[in-house]
């Protein structure tokens, strides 16, 4: 049986840069909420830096295809 924080790192991995965008704002949002505990700013802050991380690794994934597409294809880079 999956542990739930695998099943989240499963999500992240299918998300677009867009909607982690977007889930890092809620992130953020809801870091800045007066009503929020310490626990659940850990939580929430441990959510956003594997959000950043999924961010990251997809731009690093689409910057090494271009300039693979480069050497192959010619194509300059942007």
């Amino acid at each position: 049986m999956k542990k739930k924080e695998e099943m989240k790192q499963e999500r992240d991995q299918e998300l677009s840069l867009e909607e982690a965008f977007v889930q890092i704002e809620e992130v953020i949002a809801h870091l800045e909420t007066e009503e929020i505990t310490l626990e659940q700013s850990f939580q929430e802050y441990n959510r956003g830096m594997q959000l950043l991380k999924h961010c990251n690794e997809t731009i690093d994934q689409v910057e090494k295809k271009v300039l693979q597409i480069n050497e192959d294809g010619g194509l300059d880079e942007f």
